[in-house]
């Protein structure tokens, strides 16, 4: 999954970089409100962290715009601890929901994970789909038989990206912009070369090649 961080503190905004990476996520910054709208409105992020006190142009402000055009990608909004004024009024922008600062990076990790498995119609707290079970944080994979498969980043990233879309045709070039940051080398054929070990192993019947449009991940084993 790919993720926007925007948030002004320099030092803050690395840790949680690398900190959301560790945790599975293609993870994109921006440290300004101007430019965080842009790469909102531009590329297909899966969710996105707001900081409100933004230079150049107000988190909030950022947010009402995205809802405006009708953009509807999840967003964690960060406020000051006693702020409940800035929670209200990020609610009423259209924010999913919100952490106060300081904060643990685990919490904000929880919070990333259930609003984009509630985006996606996963009430539960784990994602399942396929006959799989995938563990978001030792970042494997239970099969129906019980068997725990460990998984490489690219490999977690797309499975799990698989495993809220089942049933859905994902063209290569729509994978590669989900599993990778914005200034990776995005070659999508290499898409193809971790399905591939996906295949191997999962069983190669759950991933489905559509020849001329995609993959698609089965909804049942």
């Amino acid at each position: 999954m790919r993720i926007l961080v925007v948030e002004d503190d320099a030092t803050l905004c690395e840790r949680l970089k690398k900190e959301l990476s560790r945790a599975g996520f293609a993870v994109d910054v921006a440290a300004n409100g101007v430019d965080a709208e842009f790469m909102g409105n531009e590329e297909p992020y899966d969710a996105v962290v707001l900081d409100l006190g933004l230079p150049q142009r107000s988190g909030l402000e950022v947010l009402r715009n995205w809802r405006a055009r009708g953009n509807a990608m999840p967003v964690i909004i960060l406020t000051a601890r006693d702020a409940w004024h800035e929670k209200v009024d990020g609610f009423k922008a259209g924010a999913d929901d919100y952490l106060a600062k300081p904060f643990h990076v685990e919490e904000l990790v929880a919070r990333m994970q259930a609003v984009i498995r509630r985006g996606h119609g996963q009430a539960g707290g784990e994602l399942q789909a396929g006959g799989l079970k995938l563990d978001e944080e030792r970042q494997s994979v239970v099969l129906a038989g019980g068997v725990e498969v460990a998984l490489t980043g690219i490999e977690f990233r797309l499975l799990r990206y698989f495993m809220l879309h089942p049933g859905k045709i994902l063209s290569k070039s729509h994978l590669t912009e989900h599993v990778y940051e914005y200034d990776a080398d995005k070659d999508s054929n290499v898409i193809e070369v971790y399905i591939n070990r996906l295949r191997q192993k999962l069983g190669k019947e759950l991933i489905e090649t559509r020849r001329g449009q995609g993959y698609v991940f089965k909804a049942q084993a």
